[in-house]
């Protein structure tokens, strides 16, 4: 995909998209459902995220990276 040839603002939608996608995946697993995205378990989607990340970056967009870890990398608060 040419992630050159889109707006920043449909940059800044996808991206937004893919966050959408992980949070529901998230929340029906936590519902104990199957996620419906299944945006952790195909590869496709983290490479997509990666090439928004990278086409924003270099136009100097400021982004809230994604957090791939599902808050597993995070110490406990004690």
């Amino acid at each position: 995909m040419d992630y050159g040839a889109f707006t920043d603002a449909s940059l800044k939608m996808m991206y937004e998209a893919v966050r959408g996608a992980l949070r529901a995946d998230d929340e029906f697993e936590a519902a104990g459902e199957e996620p419906k995205f299944r945006v952790r378990a195909t590869p496709e989607w983290k490479r997509h995220a990666g090439s928004l990340e990278a086409e924003m970056l270099k136009r100097g967009m400021q982004l809230d990276i994604i957090d791939w870890t599902g808050g597993q990398g995070e110490l406990p608060l004690s």
